[in-house]
């Protein structure tokens, strides 16, 4: 074995606790500074306390509030999009349809569905509003989460 490589050993070295408990015992160091020890650990003590010298409950807990904060506005934007305050220009019609339609005072998704309920037909009525249009629009409100009236099915376009 090499001489002179290997640290001092102090048999006295003295512990410290933040709590104010202190022991001696064996080390390489004379000193030495700790957190948390058996009289104050909440595992030893039974006691129910959170232990948090690195701020890792403070992230958790922010993790945690970001994560609600996202469901919720995940949750409103779905809600959002299927709205029938929705603006029928927000559908990408096409020009054509989207002035028919707001010719015949219909500028929100939720009057569009109630003239699909009636039947699509009442819908085809609207001048300057055909099927090809009829078929973009029961194509786009399905894409977007729509549920369409069941008489809207009765024509297959």
């Amino acid at each position: 074995m090499r001489q002179g490589i290997h640290p001092t050993y102090y048999e006295d070295a003295q512990v410290i606790c933040a709590c104010g408990n202190t022991w001696t015992t064996g080390s390489t160091v004379k000193t030495i500074r700790t957190d948390v020890c058996s009289k104050c650990h909440p595992f030893f003590t039974g006691e129910q306390r959170i232990v948090d010298t690195e701020g890792q409950v403070d992230r958790f807990y922010k993790k945690l509030q970001a994560r609600q904060q996202f469901m919720e506005d995940k949750v409103a934007r779905e809600s959002a999009r299927t709205s029938p305050e929705r603006a029928i220009a927000d559908l990408n019609l096409g020009a054509r349809a989207t002035d028919a339609l707001a010719k015949a005072g219909m500028t929100k998704v939720g009057q569009v569905l109630d003239k699909l309920n009636e039947s699509e037909a009442a819908l085809l009525a609207v001048e300057g509003f055909g099927r090809k249009s009829l078929a973009d629009l029961k194509k786009r409100l399905r894409q977007l989460g729509y549920e369409l009236p069941e008489a809207a099915e009765e024509i297959v376009v």
